[in-house]
């Protein structure tokens, strides 16, 4: 099994991702959040400049964050800084868009998006709509040095449902999830080569990455150690976000019982004391994958990270990792955090003996 990163982009973090090749990791995954973190193309850019080897993807871009054509020149230029070793990452959005109160894009706006940027990538003459109006455009300097659309870029794609992994299976060179254990890894992974299947594909053609945040312990180490809540607690945070998101009109969380319902609504009375009122995403997405707010710190227990995130002594987490590699997944990709960075070191050392 392959091994990756996953950044929050920050102009800094080349570093990281020239770390990460020295120490034999495949990908460095950067993020797509404009109201979060630092633009991914800039950041890739510099860590392209700086490493020969380790592949660069969006980790994922998000349509609506850029027009298609401009995308596909952010590609065609990393292109000519590192040949071969580009990846285009795509999603509906979900943090990127919910810091501006937004719901993720439809899967039909994100194939015709994939349409245009593949379709210049290739070389085409594409079809594009913008301002109500549809044109068709090309790249028309291809040839004069500054782009580079001779390598090919390979689409992954992030999907959760059964649209999204029949898109996926359609489409796609790769195929992008978040994970937060075994059994759910390989629940979805079983979903998508069903969804190979059903469009007549062989499940091995399509390359499985697995994003997760996580902790190495020490032996004795708690769970929520100020150290593992750097590490992985962002992510147990980033769940109680999604509840709230999924929240209908009377405020009821859909879906839960027992004691995640009481932590959700426990969670959602804090929810309802940001203001203004009418834009409380913009301080519930604050700090999301990056960092663990003071005032949700009390909800993040040594309990919920380890239920949500990679989070274990090596000798558990090593057989965690392996039992990833076996549900079907081709690369396991751990998010390094914000400030966090040298965790890469632990998590080398571990991955050495999957």
């Amino acid at each position: 099994m392959d091994f990756g990163i996953a950044l929050a982009a920050s102009p800094e973090n080349w570093s990281t991702i020239q770390r990460a090749e020295e120490l034999g990791f495949r990908s460095a995954w950067v993020y797509d959040s404009q109201l979060l973190c630092a633009d991914p193309f800039i950041v890739m850019a510099l860590a392209a400049e700086h490493t020969s080897r380790i592949r660069i993807g969006t980790g994922v871009l998000i349509p609506s964050n850029r027009l298609a054509p401009v995308a596909a020149n952010c590609f065609a230029t990393l292109n000519h800084l590192a040949p071969g070793r580009i990846d285009f990452g795509v999603g509906t959005g979900f943090t990127g868009r919910n810091t501006m109160g937004l719901s993720a894009q439809t899967l039909r706006e994100m194939r015709t998006y994939i349409d245009v940027v593949e379709g210049l990538l290739k070389g085409e003459m594409v079809e594009f709509e913008t301002e109500g109006m549809t044109r068709k455009i090309r790249f028309l300097n291809p040839d004069a040095g500054m782009i580079d659309i001779k390598s090919r870029v390979p689409l992954h794609i992030s999907a959760f449902g059964p649209k999204g992994r029949a898109l996926t299976a359609r489409r796609a060179d790769g195929w992008i999830t978040f994970i937060s254990h075994v059994p759910g890894a390989a629940e979805q992974a079983s979903a998508m080569d069903e969804a190979c299947r059903a469009a007549g594909r062989d499940v091995a053609t399509l390359y499985k990455t697995a994003f997760t945040l996580g902790c190495v312990l020490a032996e004795g180490e708690a769970a929520d150690s100020p150290r593992a809540m750097a590490q992985a607690g962002p992510m147990a945070a980033v769940a109680l976000h999604g509840l709230m998101e999924r929240s209908d009109v009377t405020g009821a969380v859909v879906g839960l019982s027992g004691p995640m319902l009481e932590l959700a609504n426990a969670y959602r009375q804090l929810y309802e004391s940001y203001e203004p009122a009418d834009a409380r995403y913009a301080t519930l997405h604050r700090g999301h994958l990056v960092f663990v707010r003071d005032d949700e710190r009390p909800f993040i227990t040594g309990d919920l990270i380890r239920a949500l995130t990679f989070t274990a002594t090596a000798g558990e987490l090593r057989d965690r990792v392996r039992a990833v590699g076996a549900a079907g997944y081709q690369q396991f990709t751990v998010q390094l955090v914000h400030g966090q960075e040298d965790a890469i070191e632990e998590w080398a050392k571990l991955l050495e003996t999957v």
